[in-house]
């Protein structure tokens, strides 16, 4: 049933969703430690084809590749190669906490591209004050390497921006391509398709394709594959079929800060006021970008 505001189960949806991205990246950094993080990014993709195929066809839509969504498509599944490419090394060079912030100041890019190219996406003064606060967390986070405390490295933390610019290419072209007119589950399908084969080529140039690997890496990658990419967009789907966009998009300034928290906690990561301004920068600035305009 679709509701015209945020209630008390879709606001607790949503934090346990932002928990759920923020675990997620301390997952991609751990099976890092046995498969080549390029490789792992491709097999990630071939495992989601088989979820999201089969998840479509139990659902009545079967995967249909048309010609007119044939360029779109092949950008945007090069635009998702390329935003998980750095990810996945941003997440073996750097740390959980900077990847966070740096990563999820997305929409302050998507929202100074789409000023550009898409129409009604104009940048109105609060949206620029959220743009220069997230801004200037992010370039704090990157320049001072006081705070990495030797985890973190500036490629690294450079990786990180290249995938937060890949996301927000998806974005666009998802937005301002004739691939608006398809089903959000069948964009993916063509992200993962076009992705799978175009990462697992690349991984050899990235070094050997097996570390020091374990089982238990198995079950991060099945995780990946079937909890994040396939159910966890699917479940944030039905979550956007019911509320509404803007409140949706709010809530993802909970990320960044999860992820930094889960770092400390979890991995041992230094945090210091470095990394919580930058953070708290950030935070706010996506809130003030996703602020519904006021009629």
């Amino acid at each position: 049933m679709r509701k015209d505001h945020m209630d008390a189960f879709g606001a607790v949806s949503l934090t346990l969703f932002g928990i759920f991205l923020a675990f997620n990246q301390i997952i991609i950094k751990f099976v890092n430690q046995g498969i080549q993080p390029v490789f792992f990014a491709g097999l990630r993709s071939a495992l989601a084809i088989l979820c999201l195929g089969a998840w479509l066809v139990w659902k009545g839509r079967p995967p249909r590749f048309e010609g007119r969504y044939l360029v779109p498509g092949i950008a945007v599944g090069l635009a998702f190669a390329g935003e998980f490419l750095c990810l996945f090394l941003a997440l073996d060079l750097t740390t959980v906490t900077r990847t966070s912030i740096i990563l999820y100041s997305m929409p302050v890019w998507l929202s100074l591209a789409a000023h550009f190219v898409l129409p009604g996406e104009r940048i109105t003064p609060m949206k620029a004050l959220g743009l220069a606060l997230a801004f200037t967390g992010v370039a704090w986070a990157i320049l001072d390497r006081s705070s990495a405390n030797g985890e973190a490295s500036l490629v690294g933390d450079l990786c990180a921006l290249l995938a937060a610019w890949g996301w927000a290419a998806i974005a666009l072209i998802a937005r301002g391509t004739r691939l608006r007119e398809m089903r959000p589950e069948m964009q993916l399908f063509w992200q993962v398709t076009i992705s799978a084969p175009v990462l697992i080529l690349a991984a050899p140039f990235f070094g050997p394709l097996i570390r020091a690997f374990e089982p238990i890496h198995i079950a991060g990658l099945i995780f990946q594959a079937v909890a994040v990419v396939s159910a966890g967009f699917v479940f944030w789907l039905w979550l956007l079929s019911i509320y509404p966009a803007a409140s949706v998009a709010s809530f993802s300034f909970l990320t960044p800060i999860f992820g930094v928290a889960l770092g400390w906690l979890l991995l041992g990561e230094h945090v210091g006021p470095v990394i919580l301004g930058a953070a708290a920068l950030v935070a706010v600035g996506i809130i003030l970008i996703n602020r519904p305009r006021q009629s």
